[in-house]
């Protein structure tokens, strides 16, 4: 199996998962889908498309810098009212949480042949590349030029140089695990214009300045 690396950083992330109907939230990693999402920008991949190839990929996540939860005071209009039609002169208030700040590690593991059009879609990006919504644009290249190894997703993570300081602080790891954990509700389950996705497991540790690894003593 290989490993592909992106570096998602930018003064702004939104990775929302749970959102219902006028309030927008945003998880304090990436989401899958989110992720997902930007490589089909990448790719050119349209929303009706199937996503089953990227779905099967495993991701894990090295947090490099925690981010800083900001909400963001936003009204809407022409909402959808409780008999399911649209109300052109009702205003709702319309909450959205976004990340300030965050410098993410994220790793997808699977089969090369995929990672590698991945890896040169990155490069050179068929849409724009945003981190979570349309205006959340990266402020560094998501592109990492070295960044398809022939190493395993934990490995790779854990050993991988810091994006920002010196790397000797402790950071989170975020690794999907079929085995069990954390449940997130983002893993695709159709093409991304039916909104629908399933669960998926997660375990999360710390990573230690000396390579060591420890259950984050934070999740349950």
């Amino acid at each position: 199996m290989a490993t592909l690396l992106l570096r998602l950083q930018g003064p702004m992330q939104s990775w929302g998962t749970t959102s219902r109907f006028d309030e927008r939230d945003t998880q304090l990693e990436p989401s899958k889908s989110g992720v997902l999402g930007l490589i089909c920008a990448a790719l050119g991949r349209d929303r009706t498309k199937p996503v089953d190839d990227l779905a099967a990929l495993r991701m894990g996540v090295r947090v490099d810098q925690e981010g800083v939860p900001m909400r963001d005071y936003q009204t809407a209009t022409g909402v959808i009212n409780a008999a399911g039609k649209v109300d052109k002169d009702r205003t709702v208030v319309s909450p959205r949480y976004y990340l300030a700040d965050a410098v993410f590690l994220v790793g997808l593991e699977g089969e090369r042949s995929l990672l590698e059009r991945i890896h040169e879609s990155l490069r050179r990006p068929f849409w724009p590349l945003a981190l979570g919504r349309k205006s959340f644009a990266p402020s560094a290249p998501v592109h990492l030029p070295n960044g398809l190894v022939e190493t395993k997703l934990e490995q790779t993570l854990s050993e991988w140089p810091a994006l920002v300081g010196d790397g000797t602080q402790a950071r989170r790891l975020v690794l999907e695990d079929g085995a069990g954990g954390a449940i997130r509700l983002d893993q695709p389950v159709a093409p991304f214009v039916e909104r629908r996705f399933g669960p998926r497991f997660v375990k999360t540790l710390v990573l230690r300045s000396g390579g060591e690894h420890a259950p984050d003593p934070t999740v349950a």
